[in-house]
């Protein structure tokens, strides 16, 4: 798996506090940057996320290149609808000898793996037979979930807080949980104070919003807080 931040709103938190000026403000709105020192920016950013006041986050974006996923982690990604994608198409792309991703459980099980692998073998050749003899758009029905794609995905900060916030949690599937990492890692590179609250509900608010169905991690963490006192 890559993850890339191949573009992002320049000078995401200073944009990010001059839009949320402007609610406080009767200033110009064409001289919100002025006197918008770093500063000023991490103190109005600080109110934001105290206020829980979140659109303003809204105005800074982020556009990420990620390849060597399975079609099963892209499927659970674009579910994530506030946000803007373009993927690999397996109708003009052929898929001849695809890549493929091995579940961690299945690589862990020698008896396991070997059936794995023979099987995506028996699958490439079918589907070279029949791309041999039908459109490829024709052949790909018989492509696995295993099969790796590559997308190109545009957030906005508050939807990728959200993103973070469902993905990040121990609950998600391991390989989107694994994508939603790498991801947060590019995106504090240039914008931390942004993503400084950025994770899972137990580690961000002490709280799990799972119910019946939590893995019983804020238990622990709470645990671990009284401890520390």
């Amino acid at each position: 798996m890559q993850v890339s931040l191949i573009a992002y709103t320049p000078d995401p938190e200073r944009t990010v506090a001059a839009a949320a000026r402007l609610c406080y403000s009767a200033d110009d709105p064409q001289n919100l940057f002025a006197g918008m020192t770093g500063k000023k920016s991490a103190a109005l950013l600080d109110k934001l996320v105290g206020m829980g006041h979140f659109s303003p986050l809204e105005h800074a974006s982020f556009t990420f290149a990620v390849s060597g996923i399975s079609r099963v982690t892209s499927h659970q990604l674009v579910r994530h609808r506030i946000a803007s994608y373009s993927q690999r198409s397996q109708r003009y792309v052929r898929e001849d000898a695809f890549d493929y991703v091995v579940p961690p459980a299945v690589a862990a099980n020698p008896e396991a793996r070997a059936k794995f692998e023979a099987l995506m073998a028996e699958i490439a050749r079918a589907y070279s037979e029949l791309a041999a003899c039908v459109p490829p758009e024709d052949a790909r029905y018989v492509l696995p979930n295993a099969c790796t794609t590559a997308i190109v995905c545009t957030f906005n900060t508050r939807s990728l807080l959200n993103f973070f916030t469902h993905r990040l949690c121990t609950r998600a599937q391991w390989e989107i949980r694994q994508l939603a990492g790498l991801m947060l890692a590019e995106v504090k590179k240039v914008a931390p104070q942004l993503f400084t609250l950025a994770g899972a509900p137990c580690e961000t608010t002490g709280e799990c919003p799972e119910g019946a169905m939590s893995c019983g991690r804020v238990k622990n963490l709470r645990g671990q807080e009284q401890e520390s006192k």
